[in-house]
């Protein structure tokens, strides 16, 4: 499992969909899940790095789990997902900010990713928050984006929810660009 997470994490880093302290990631087992250290390096974990504990209940190991915590659990609690990734894709944030929905442009965006919605629309999240409201869109979708911090990304491995954070912000890249070469989008 730890190389799983190594994997994920070393190239989510690469990408720069997370910065040196950034994001976070989880894998659900049955009653329990295993997520990164609070303030762990994605792209540097080691095994100390990894934390376990359950969905609905607290053990000596929670005070250490990462401060997405929170909604890792409501996720779990609400969803089929076995795997989370959340990660900080600039442009995804950027378009957070102008963006109720996101919507694809590019042939795979929109093969995978539909749409994309933007919760925390009022209000700037701080980690751990809008759990129910992440949870209620991840029912339907693949990815959300929370308003100015970044993307929830579900899968049945991290690798799956890792390939959705990937395609949100290749079309996020496309998006920008075509905003800023002032091309009317497709409807």
């Amino acid at each position: 499992m730890l190389a799983q997470f190594q994997m994920v994490g070393r190239v989510l880093f690469e990408q720069q969909l997370v910065s040196s302290h950034s994001g976070n990631l989880s894998v659900r087992q049955g009653e329990g899940l295993v997520i990164t250290h609070r303030g762990s390096r994605l792209g540097s974990l080691k095994q100390g790095d990894l934390v376990e504990t359950g969905i609905a209940r607290n053990n000596r190991a929670t005070p250490f789990a990462s401060s997405e915590l929170a909604v890792h659990r409501c996720i779990y609690k609400n969803s089929s997902a076995l795997a989370i990734v959340h990660a900080h894709p600039p442009y995804a944030i950027a378009l957070s900010f102008t963006e109720d929905t996101i919507m694809p442009c590019d042939m795979e965006g929109r093969f995978v990713l539909p749409r994309v919605l933007i919760v925390g629309k009022e209000i700037m999240a701080k980690p751990g928050e809008l759990g129910e409201e992440i949870a209620e869109a991840l029912r339907q979708d693949r990815v959300v984006v929370v308003k100015g911090h970044g993307s929830f990304a579900v899968g049945q491995l991290l690798e799956e929810a890792y390939y959705y954070t990937t395609v949100l912000e290749q079309s996020c890249r496309v998006l920008y660009l075509l905003k800023a070469l002032r091309v009317n989008l497709p409807e």
